[in-house]
């Protein structure tokens, strides 16, 4: 199971993510609000998975990607968008997102992209 930061600037999104991956057995490591915060705990935490909301705050999702990518290449990234982001994703893709799930989602979606990524 996987080691997951939860970067999203809804309280309710971290929430439903957080119970959809520790009722599936992985470990949230922490949380966080914006992409600036997000990259700060990605050097603390060290997980093995981010999921990063899109449209944040201080530091988009698309800015957080660039870095957290170009410094931890490791780091797998699933990216989550909201309905009619097609060219966010695009970008995400280029800079290196593992995958991406659009809101509303479902916990498969979620832990088919995660499966998917780890093998």
């Amino acid at each position: 199971m996987a080691s997951i930061l939860i970067v999203d600037d809804s309280r309710t999104s971290r929430k439903i993510l957080r119970t959809i991956l520790e009722e599936a057995g992985h470990t949230v490591v922490g949380e966080a609000v914006n992409g600036d915060d997000g990259f700060k705990k990605c050097k603390e935490l060290k997980p093995e998975l981010v999921t990063l909301d899109i449209t944040m705050p201080v530091l988009d999702g698309i800015e957080a990607l660039q870095i957290i990518k170009t410094r931890y290449p490791e780091i797998k990234v699933i990216m989550v968008t909201a309905a009619g982001q097609n060219s966010k994703m695009v970008e995400a893709v280029k800079y290196g997102a593992d995958d991406f799930i659009a809101k509303p989602f479902e916990a498969e979606q979620i832990l088919s992209a995660i499966k998917k990524i780890f093998g």
